[in-house]
This record gives structure tokens, C-alpha cells and sequence, in this order.
């Protein structure tokens, strides 16, 4: 009769070959905690009897080995975009320039001047890193970098405007990605928000009323993930900073997506640049690096001196701090700008710039490669919270599958995952997203998951 006696011990399997593979593999106590595990379920198994015979001491390692891959594998993969939304948040948004990964990685592999000053020898500080390139590129007097631009946000009102009076639109009183509400960001600053004008007309009369009383801030918020349409009226950034100085009131700009070109050359919207935020006088900008800007998650703040050193010296500008791969990545970013050639460097900026004939051109090439789908026009999107309801035209290779659900799951299960869309039963591809440097594996996969 099979009884729980003859099942192995703990130190019978360690004595087992395959279990020293495991352990040279996996470490010594991971690989205890795995084969404990494995024995405990056999046991509960065999007592409910779900298990009528012992398994095999082949089986019990087979089962632990399992256990120590799922505990050791990454939940954080590379994928192939093919969506053709050039910011996908759920994907990463920006993916980064080759000299940026390398900045970031060189400043990662061991020591570097972080917070050294190598001319004196002293500490130095991880401020000043990427903030002459912000000088020069935005014309700011001086610059802070973050680890993203809510928490810009909710540095800079807590810095400046805590137990003050912060003015702003009703219509800026946005929500972006994750629930983060401009308003519930106030109040955890402390700061006390002062609303003026209606949803959807906002006069410059409005703000002069309400900095009769003394304020702390007035607060622009960019609408960057919607758009307000139909009877709407709102003052210019430079008339709201006008009449905000009047009163000795500086104006905070949360541009959101931060663009340091004009998206229009691409056949999109104009987005308000931050150059343009400070040509229009605003004493603060801030914004992200990972959206237009191409860069690694950060929030950038830019403007004057005097305010920026006072955010820099708050306790809370510890807390959000940039880290060194961050500071590195985001210099080799900002320097692509510098040297004028975000176009040929930044991804997002490449993927913009991409014409119809070089996207139909990848298209067909990709029809030719599997030996079936068809080629349509269709669009892409910039994605990431940034210039909504705007598209670029596109071309699509277009596969028609017998199940959609089922050959989308097929995709995501290949190595690397395969993120496409789909539309009326069909299958699309959008080239405009998938990297140079990918194509082979998305093609592979493709086929893979066409015989399936």
C-alpha cells in the first residue's frame, strides 16, 4: 500500500544530480523552499486524494524546477509594438535612442561623478546634471530634474504656493492616467485652490478678480490628453502671465507631454512647445521626459532662478529625485536636440517623421516575407496622453485569421510578446511602431503564429 513514508525527503532529493544542476542554477535556499513546496502539495494532494500514487522523483524535480523559474523570471519583457501608437503608457511609452541606452548603461555599470565635483574633489551635486542643456535649449535661467512630471507638480505647489492661494481654469482641473486629479494634487501640497471662470469660458477678467486677493501661484494646466471643442474662450498663456505679474504673481505651466518641436511639421496639431511657454513669460514650466520628448521617465522643471532654487532646497525634492541612469539617459536625450538631429536619433521623433512611402514600402515587404495579408491605408496615433484625437495616415499590412481573439493571444505568447490591433475581424500590423532592429523577430513570430 503507497503511504506518505514512501515519498523522498528533503535530503534524499538533494543528493539527486539534477538537484545539484538546480542549485548551481537557482541558489541553495531557493531551491530548498522549492522542493519543501513541491513535497507539501503532493502531500495535501495525496491526503484529498487527488493523488492515488506517489509521482516519480523525476516528476517532484520537474515540479520544483518549475516553481524556481516562475519565482525567477522577469514579469518585465521587452514586446514588439504594432499598434501604431507611437506612446503607448501600457507599452513604455518612449522607446530610447541608442545613445541614450548607452549613456544610461555606462553610468550603470559602476562608479561615476554623480554628486562629485572632479575639479575640486569635493561633493558636488546631482543637480546640476542635464541642467545647462535645459538652459540652453529652453532658455531658462535653470532647471531640476525629477523622477516624473506629477511629481513636478506636486513638488513645485508644495514649495511654493503650500497654505497659499493657487489660481487656475475650471476647465485645467484635469485627470490623467492612474486617477492623479490636479485638484487632489493641491491639497496634498497644501496649496488652496481658487477656481475661476466655467468649463468652458475662461476670461482674463476672471483671473484679475481673483488675484485681488493675495496668491501664491497662478497655474496653467495643458489639456494634453483631451480637447475642449464647440463654445469655448480661454486667454493666451502671455496674457494670463501679464496680468498675473501685475500682482507680483508667478504662473506655473504643467505642459504635460512636453514637446521641444512643433508636432505640426508632421501633420498633427500644434502642441505648445515649452520654448513657447517661456518666450510667453511663464516663471515655471514643467513637463515629462518620456512622452514627446523621447526621453527616460522624468519630470522636468524649467524657469527662474530664484523660484527653482527654492524648489531644489524643499525637503520633498529629495524624494522625487532623478537617479544616475535617469540624469545620464535624459543629457544623451536633451543633446540629440542640442546637435539637431532628433530626427535621425529619438524613436518617437523617427516614428513621426516616417513618410508614407518608406511606411508602404515596409508593408509590402512584410506581405512578401509570410506570402499573404493585404495592404491598407489607415492611421496611427500619437498615444501616451499626448495630442488627442490626432493621427498620422499610415499604411497597414492586414491579416485575415479565423479567430481574432484567439490569434492575438498567439502573438502575445511569442517570444518576444506581439502587441497588434485589430478591426473589423482583421488582424493589423503598423510599421510605423515596430523598430528597425525587430522586424526579423516580428516576422518570425508572425509566420509562427499563422500555422497555428
Amino acid at each position: 500500500m503507497t503511504t506518505l513514508r514512501n515519498l523522498p525527503s528533503v535530503e534524499q532529493l538533494l543528493q539527486i544530480e539534477s538537484t545539484a544542476h538546480l542549485i548551481a542554477r537557482f541558489g541553495r535556499p531557493l531551491t530548498l523552499d522549492a522542493i519543501r513546496l513541491t513535497l507539501d502539495e503532493i502531500r495535501t494532494r495525496f491526503k484529498s486524494g487527488l493523488l492515488v500514487d506517489l509521482p516519480s522523483t523525476e516528476f517532484i524535480l520537474t515540479q520544483t524546477e518549475s516553481h524556481l523559474t516562475t519565482w525567477t523570471n522577469s514579469t518585465l519583457h521587452p514586446v514588439i509594438n504594432a499598434t501604431g501608437v507611437i506612446l503607448h503608457t501600457n507599452l513604455g511609452r518612449a522607446p530610447l535612442s541608442d545613445a541614450t541606452i548607452r549613456a544610461m548603461d555606462s553610468v550603470s555599470r559602476g562608479y561615476s561623478n554623480l554628486e562629485f565635483d572632479l575639479e575640486t574633489g569635493k561633493r558636488g551635486s546631482r543637480l546640476i546634471h542635464a541642467e545647462s542643456l535645459l538652459q540652453k535649449l529652453t532658455g531658462a535661467e535653470s532647471a531640476l530634474i525629477v523622477n516624473n512630471n506629477a511629481s513636478a507638480v506636486l513638488l513645485i505647489l508644495s514649495a511654493l504656493a503650500n497654505k497659499k492661494r493657487v489660481v487656475i481654469a475650471r476647465s485645467q482641473l484635469v485627470e490623467i492616467g492612474g486617477g492623479f486629479r490636479i485638484p487632489d494634487v493641491m491639497k496634498q501640497s497644501g496649496a488652496k485652490l481658487v477656481e475661476v471662470g466655467t468649463t468652458n469660458k475662461i476670461h482674463i477678467s476672471d483671473y484679475q478678480e481673483a488675484l485681488i486677493e493675495s496668491a501664491g501661484l497662478v497655474m496653467r494646466a495643458h489639456r494634453s490628453n483631451f480637447k475642449l471643442v464647440g463654445f469655448t474662450e480661454e486667454p493666451e498663456l502671455k496674457d494670463i502671465v501679464e496680468t498675473a505679474h501685475k500682482f507680483d504673481v508667478p504662473v506655473v505651466d504643467d505642459l504635460g507631454s512636453g514637446a521641444l518641436y512643433d508636432t505640426a511639421k508632421y501633420g498633427l496639431a500644434h502642441e505648445p512647445t515649452v520654448q513657447e511657454s517661456m518666450q510667453a513669460g511663464a516663471d515655471i514650466v514643467c513637463f515629462s521626459g518620456d512622452k514627446l520628448l523621447g526621453g527616460p521617465q522624468a519630470g522636468i522643471i524649467v524657469g527662474k532662478k530664484v523660484l527653482i532654487d527654492k524648489i531644489k532646497k524643499h525637503p520633498l525634492a529629495r524624494a522625487v529625485r532623478a537617479d544616475k541612469a535617469c540624469l545620464a539617459g535624459l543629457s544623451a536625450t536633451l543633446t540629440h536636440y542640442l546637435k539637431d538631429e532628433a530626427e535621425r536619433e529619438i524613436p518617437v521623433v523617427k516614428m513621426m517623421s516616417l513618410t508614407l512611402k518608406q511606411l508602404q514600402g515596409r508593408a509590402e515587404a512584410w506581405r512578401n516575407e509570410l506570402g499573404q495579408g493585404e495592404i491598407e491605408s489607415g492611421l496611427s496615433t500619437v498615444g501616451g496622453g499626448s495630442l488627442p484625437d490626432e493621427s498620422i495616415p499610415t499604411f497597414l499590412l492586414s491579416l485575415k485569421v479565423k479567430s481574432v481573439e484567439k490569434f492575438l493571444k498567439t502573438l502575445r505568447k511569442n517570444n518576444p510578446p506581439i502587441i497588434a490591433r485589430t478591426e473589423q475581424d482583421k488582424i493589423l500590423l503598423d510599421p510605423r511602431t515596430v523598430l528597425p532592429e525587430q522586424e526579423g523577430a516580428l516576422l518570425v513570430g508572425v509566420k509562427n503564429s499563422l500555422k497555428t
